[in-house]
């Protein structure tokens, strides 16, 4: 069985304690189809309706966590309702505050992306300006300092983050191939200079969507990308990393090749029939060896009723991930993935999603739970 691993998680047994300030608390690895942290499998032992959990990722899309506006013009439209402006600051603030009910309730992952996601959920155009670079491909400072913030607050949690580097409302911002493979450059050495151990990197969100500028973000070559961003090394470690397709695509084989787990989407996936085969799929393409496959994208829900797109993941030993947007007319409590957003399990879909993961993995939201 093949480890693929961090190597920071090679020195967690020896930890100082000038260790325990920095980052580095948290370690993923891969073993075969699982994950494990810190030497253990996630939800060690923990078997649903005789589906195996142990080893599952499950997460939540919430891209938005370092969000900002740097167009004047659409800014305005994230104001908060009670000051009657956006403030970045707060946004991340406040989601640092949400993450511990998040993890009480067995949540071990979210999706956090440096050019954020479409801020309406689905959009035709995407005129705002939220990405964390610049039109050479530099990283923004402010935008990696908050990053920052979340990747701390995710390790002292025991939960990792889905990093996504590029998102197709935005790359149109990079001016060329050249840009994008700086920004890939940037973000991986800037990572690995963190001394993050609880970090996936998914290069960028849906590759498959035409929106796209760049070849290189393509399906075609961006296991290019990929291979970039594995192959980067800082002081012996290396990130393990993949990229997402749109919903109810399976993986092209040269990214299943390339990466070291496989990110697929359940968006517009409405019979979970349709979830299992997916899974079943991925794993019969040639490239395929035992790897992990997560949803870390899906807008489906019925959690109350026996099958649904969450269900049928587990079921395929798949993580499942969620993707909570506002739909037209909803109030700020409503939407993970709109700003303003309010992180907390404020509205009733919050709520059922959060109750059945608590029920999927056995945690118990009034106790405090270990990965």
């Amino acid at each position: 069985m093949k480890l693929h691993v961090l190597a920071c998680f090679a020195a967690f047994s020896i930890v100082s304690p000038q260790a325990l300030a920095a980052p580095g608390l948290t370690h993923i690895a891969i073993v075969g189809e699982d994950f494990h942290f810190n030497g253990k499998p996630t939800y060690p032992g923990r078997i649903w309706q005789g589906h195996r959990v142990e080893g599952l990722l499950l997460n939540s899309r919430m891209v938005q966590a370092t969000f900002d506006d740097l167009n004047p013009e659409t800014a305005p439209r994230w104001a908060y309702p009670d000051t009657g402006t956006w403030d970045a600051e707060r946004n991340v603030r406040e989601f640092i505050a949400a993450m511990p009910a998040w993890r009480a309730h067995g949540l071990l992952a979210v999706t956090v992306n440096f050019q954020g996601g479409s801020p309406e959920g689905y959009s035709r155009t995407q005129p705002w300006r939220t990405g964390a670079f610049t039109a050479e491909g530099q990283l923004r400072p402010e935008y990696a300092a908050r990053m920052g913030r979340v990747l701390d607050a995710a390790d002292s949690l025991g939960m990792v983050v889905i990093v996504g580097y590029f998102y197709f409302g935005q790359d149109q911002v990079l001016r060329d191939e050249a840009a994008v493979i700086r920004a890939t450059n940037e973000a991986t050495r800037w990572l690995l200079a963190g001394g993050w151990c609880n970090v996936l990197v998914e290069v960028n969100n849906e590759t498959n969507i035409p929106a796209y500028d760049h070849e290189i973000l393509k399906p075609a070559r961006v296991h290019e990308l990929i291979t970039r961003v594995r192959h980067a090394t800082h002081d012996g470690r290396h990130l393990l990393a993949g990229t997402s397709y749109g919903g109810g695509t399976v993986p092209g084989d040269n990214v299943v090749r390339a990466s070291d787990f496989v990110l697929v989407h359940g968006n517009g996936v409405s019979d979970p029939a349709h979830i299992t085969e997916m899974v079943r799929q991925t794993r019969a393409l040639p490239g395929y060896r035992p790897m992990p496959i997560v949803f870390n994208e899906d807008d489906h829900e019925d959690f109350e009723q026996p099958a649904n797109n969450f269900v049928a993941a587990i079921a395929e030993h798949a993580s499942w991930g969620w993707f909570d947007y506002r739909r037209k007319g909803e109030g700020p409590d409503d939407g993970y993935q709109s700003p303003p957003v309010n992180w907390g399990i404020s509205s009733a879909r919050k709520r059922a999603f959060f109750a059945k993961l608590a029920e999927i993995t056995g945690a118990d939201p009034l106790l405090s739970a270990t990965p």
